[in-house]
């Protein structure tokens, strides 16, 4: 409920956020398939008359309710956006078909209420103070709870699932794909551009992200046994009801019995969401079987530093690695990776995948390409045309 402001009081009081009715419980982490995959995008919904953002998630979501496919589709915090999820998927080929079957149906539906749809991990001019939140009971909960928070978190990511067979081995893989991050945000950037500025930022869609005060990194416990302990005292705190009230880069997702990589903006075409998704696949099979080293607390002395360097210079950026100490330039270290994950990419047949990971290291990520289409004299809604067109492939 709102609170009302004493009668003696000029202004009013601030409002109470009110909970959902019924707190979701964490229940036993389900087991899955080990490394199967699900890619989730949220994506921008754009008018083609002033490729500003339209608030038509409604409208989409009413022309999609027949839509072929197991793909899922489902509105996000503001109405300008959805949220388009695969099926779950074992390799390369069958994910990009889908992710490419999907979008024909996107866009064609799209086109039926004169909108288009785009990837980008923001929009290059959209003002966070005229979007509308989607009209959910956890929608406006979040809203009175974090305030303008909500409104500014119009922003866009990938998500990718990695399937485990218990909780246990998730935690290990979770905290062993921490030294990977910045791998994913550098290969991913695609929002440079914030409210019509070049902010310097490959990733400026993170900082939205890190404002919320269950961002971050997940704490290091090592079994399920201890994490239900751990979930259980945030619970008795009141600040968590459900894992969905934490932001962390990784979380596991026990109900699906994945963990959940979200460090990702969302990016310009379908084909470079499932390549970095195979390459996420491959990255793991690795880790599982090869456990080039084990994960301690240690390593998260320069996880923050590493990520900054990711979100500010991109590719550009450098990294230390938190065994050896050893600082190298983000690039040559995914350059090392693909070497040493390369006879499981072949097994997993994502050889075509990390072949595209491999060349964007030398053409450039999506930041790159949005800054190259803003020459002189281009305005910022030509930019974001050219995005539509290149997610429409």
């Amino acid at each position: 409920m709102t609170a009302r402001a004493p009668a003696a009081s000029p202004l009013p009081a601030p409002a109470e956020p009110t909970s959902p009715a019924r707190p979701l419980s964490l229940g036993a982490f389900a087991s899955s398939e080990p490394l199967t995959v699900g890619v989730e995008l949220e994506l921008q919904l754009v008018s083609t008359h002033d490729f500003d953002l339209a608030p038509q998630a409604q409208d989409l979501l009413r022309e999609l309710r027949n839509h072929t496919g197991a793909w899922d589709v489902k509105p996000e915090i503001t109405r300008s956006m959805i949220e388009i999820g695969t099926s779950v998927q074992r390799e390369h080929g069958a994910l990009l078909a889908e992710l490419r079957d999907l979008r024909g149906q996107l866009t064609r539906a799209a086109r039926q209420l004169n909108i288009a749809v785009a990837g980008g991990g923001t929009h290059a001019f959209q003002h966070w103070s005229e979007q509308q939140i989607y009209p959910t009971e956890r929608f406006h909960y979040l809203h009175e709870l974090y305030g303008y928070l909500a409104k500014q978190f119009t922003v866009f990511g990938q998500h990718v699932h990695v399937g485990c067979e218990d909780g246990d081995r998730a935690l290990w893989l979770l905290h062993a794909l921490s030294r990977y991050v910045p791998h994913f945000i550098a290969l991913s950037a695609s929002s440079p551009y914030v409210q019509g500025v070049d902010t310097g930022f490959d990733s400026a869609r993170l900082n939205s992200v890190f404002a919320f005060p269950l961002s971050g990194r997940a704490p290091f416990v090592r079994s399920w046994e201890e994490f239900n302990a751990f979930f259980e005292k945030m619970t008795a705190t009141g600040v968590v009801e459900s894992m969905k009230d934490f932001y962390w880069d990784i979380r596991p997702k026990p109900e699906f019995g994945t963990i959940e990589l979200r460090v990702c903006d969302t990016p310009l075409s379908v084909e470079k969401a499932a390549a970095l998704a195979c390459y996420l696949q491959a990255l793991c099979r690795w880790l599982r079987e090869e456990k080039p080293f084990e994960p301690i607390e240690d390593d998260y002395l320069v996880y923050t530093f590493n990520r900054f360097q990711a979100c500010r210079f991109g590719l550009a950026g450098e990294v230390v690695d938190p065994k050896s100490k050893q600082r190298s330039k983000l690039r040559d270290d995914i350059l090392r990776t693909l070497t040493r994950i390369g006879e499981h990419a072949l097994d997993l047949r994502a050889l075509d995948a990390c072949n595209l990971i491999r060349d964007s290291l030398f053409d450039g990520n999506d930041a790159n390409w949005l800054r190259a289409q803003r020459r002189v004299g281009v305005p910022l809604a030509a930019v974001v045309e050219q995005a539509v067109l290149r997610w429409a492939g």
